[in-house]
C-alpha cells in the first residue's frame, strides 16, 4: 500500500508547502489588512465615505476575489518572474498566492470592522481622537476576533491554493500529489498527501478558534 513513498521526498514537499504559506500569508496580511481598512473607511456612512472611490476599490477586489486562482496562476507568470525571477518553486508560487489571498482576507477584515458597535467609535470621536488612534485604539481592537477569524479562513484558503499551484511546478504537497499521485497513479501517494494537507488545515483551524476565544470578551 506505501510501497510508492519517500517519506523524504514528503518531508521536502511538506516543508515547502509550509513555506509557501507562511510567506504568503505575512505578505497577504500586511497588504491586506490596510486594504480592507480602507474599504472600512470609504464605506457607506463611515468616516471618510465616499461612493466613487469606494466603488472602484470594492470593483477591483471583487474581480480579483471572482478570478479562479488556477487563471491567475497561470495569467500572472510574466509578472512572478519580474518579482520573483522564478515562475517555479516557492518563490515563484508565493506572488500569485499573495494576489489572490489579498483581496479575500480584506473583504473579510471590512465585514469584521462593519460589525464593530458604531457607538465606540462615535465616543472615541467625542473624546478628540484622531483618525489613527480611532483604527488602533478602537477599531482594530474591538475588531480582533473577527480579523483573527479571517486571518484563519484566508490562511486554509491560502492551503488550497497552495495545492493548485502544484499544477504549474510550484512545489509542495500539491506537487506531489499531481507528479506521483495523479500523473504516475501511484495513489498511496496521493492518500498521503491528502492526509497531511487535511491536517495542516485542521491544525490551522483549532489553533485559529482558540485564539478567537482567548480574545472575544467574556
Amino acid at each position: 500500500m506505501i510501497g510508492n513513498i519517500d517519506w523524504y521526498e514528503i518531508g521536502l514537499a511538506t516543508l515547502d508547502t509550509l513555506l509557501m504559506l507562511g510567506g504568503s500569508l505575512l505578505f497577504t496580511l500586511l497588504l491586506g489588512l490596510p486594504l480592507g481598512v480602507l474599504l472600512f473607511l470609504t464605506g457607506p456612512r463611515q468616516l471618510f465615505a465616499h461612493r466613487g472611490f469606494y466603488a472602484v476599490l470594492s470593483l477591483a477586489v471583487n474581480v480579483l476575489r471572482s478570478l479562479p486562482f488556477i487563471i491567475l496562476l497561470i495569467v500572472m507568470i510574466p509578472l512572478t518572474l519580474l518579482l520573483a525571477g522564478t515562475s517555479l518553486g516557492v518563490a515563484g508560487a508565493i506572488p500569485p498566492l499573495v494576489v489572490g489571498a489579498t483581496p479575500f482576507f480584506a473583504r473579510l477584515v471590512e465585514t469584521a470592522l462593519r460589525e464593530v458597535d458604531r457607538g465606540i467609535i462615535e465616543a472615541t470621536q467625542s473624546m478628540g481622537a484622531t483618525t489613527s488612534q480611532i483604527i488602533w485604539n478602537a477599531l482594530l481592537p474591538e475588531a480582533r476576533p473577527g480579523i483573527i477569524a479571517a486571518v484563519t479562513v484566508t490562511a486554509i484558503t491560502l492551503v488550497s491554493y497552495t495545492a493548485m499551484a502544484g499544477v504549474v511546478g510550484a512545489g509542495g504537497l500539491g506537487d506531489l500529489a499531481i507528479r506521483f499521485g495523479y500523473q504516475r497513479f501511484q495513489t498511496d501517494v496521493m492518500v498521503v498527501t491528502v492526509v497531511l494537507l487535511l491536517v495542516l488545515v485542521q491544525i490551522l483551524q483549532m489553533l485559529g478558534d482558540r485564539l478567537v476565544v482567548h480574545y472575544s470578551r467574556k
